[in-house]
């Protein structure tokens, strides 16, 4: 193999070739925010902390109902720095799924993580960012997490197909797991121990996630099924494509969701090492993971033709079960563990 010369950068691209790309990533991030609300655009002058909060506060309960119902378990103080946390997971997850092109999705995704770093800076612009900042100063919340999160929204643009689920569990390192910590700092629970257990919880909600939209993620070009273990239950592209759960996809599914719950069960204990408040939430959202993985097996692993949801009179239970969990704590899921598998105390 031939391979290329190396010759230094001002040497290889003169002053208007230097031009013209500066020019063309200036028109990607523009076709960029025109593909979204005109509210995510970076404003010319930066708002106050409460015009900032405010700002954070109306997109995340605007956009996620389960976030809304989550955040009446939390203490008033905490509120914002949730508002804060949830509105750049948002807009950073829309800026690489809602474009519609890979080359706008990544220039954006690159002046969020540069937006990012200006935040950590003390030069913040953005409304999320005004408020992110005063986040991050008063939980003392590192750069690491929030930036990995921007490793998986970049990841998602470039990578469709996993190999092993080493490789699917690395990419939740960036997916999943930052989000697990950036609560765990916001609450002031910030041990190796919590956080490991919190990446385990984190983990198997993703995985959750992703058996449950199996049909949705391959027409949109990605399968987060390890192709190990599709080859391993003689699944291919072609039965994803057609759309039957044949007895090979089942099993396949049967052995995947076994994996998520398995990581439910280890992540179980972190309930019981964290402050009343965020165990209530910790609770509620480990029991909407398991019953995501039972709603998959009532349907006899078949998540091909219909996407296994949660009914709202289900969510409503295991709110409410979360909540009388604050009341008396041997209902929480960790201290039904020695009985069975996790989804026998839910």
């Amino acid at each position: 193999m031939t391979r290329m010369a190396i010759v230094e950068p001002d040497k290889a691209i003169n002053e208007p070739e230097l031009k013209n790309r500066a020019r063309s990533m200036e028109e990607l991030i523009e076709d960029g925010w025109r593909a979204l609300p005109a509210s995510y655009r970076i404003p010319e002058t930066a708002p106050t902390l409460d015009e900032a909060r405010a700002y954070c506060k109306a997109l995340a309960e605007s956009h996620y109902e389960n976030f809304h119902v989550a955040s009446w378990f939390l203490p008033k103080e905490l509120r914002p720095h949730f508002h804060a946390i949830y509105a750049y997971c948002r807009i950073s997850d829309d800026l690489g799924d809602e474009v519609g092109d890979t080359a706008t999705a990544l220039a954006l995704l690159d002046l969020w993580g540069r937006e990012l770093n200006a935040c950590f800076a003390g030069r913040a612009r953005h409304p999320v960012f005004v408020a992110l900042a005063d986040t991050a100063r008063e939980c003392m919340i590192p750069k690491e997490p929030f930036a990995n999160l921007l490793t998986a929204f970049r990841q998602d643009q470039t990578v469709t197909r996993y190999a092993t689920m080493e490789d699917v569990l690395a990419y939740c390192r960036y997916s999943a797991n930052p989000v697990g910590r950036l609560v765990l700092y916001a609450c002031g629970e910030a041990s190796e121990e919590q956080f490991r257990l919190s990446d385990a919880t984190c983990t198997a909600l993703q995985l959750a996630n992703f058996w449950q939209d199996v049909r949705e993620d391959y027409a949109r070009g990605r399968v987060y099924i390890p192709q190990k273990d599709m080859q391993f239950f003689r699944v291919s592209d072609e039965i994803l494509a057609e759309g039957i759960a044949t007895p090979e996809f089942r099993g396949l599914m049967r052995y995947e969701v076994e994996y998520a719950r398995g990581l439910f069960e280890e992540g179980l204990p972190l309930i019981g090492m964290v402050s009343r408040d965020l165990a209530l939430d910790l609770d509620l959202f480990s029991r909407g993971g398991l019953e995501i993985l039972r709603a998959i097996e009532r349907q006899d692993y078949d998540v091909l033709s219909e996407r296994p949801a949660i009914s709202k009179s289900t969510k409503l239970s295991l709110a409410l079960r979360a909540v009388a969990c604050k009341v008396l704590p041997f209902m929480r899921l960790d201290r039904g563990r020695s009985g069975g598998r996790a989804e026998k105390a839910a």
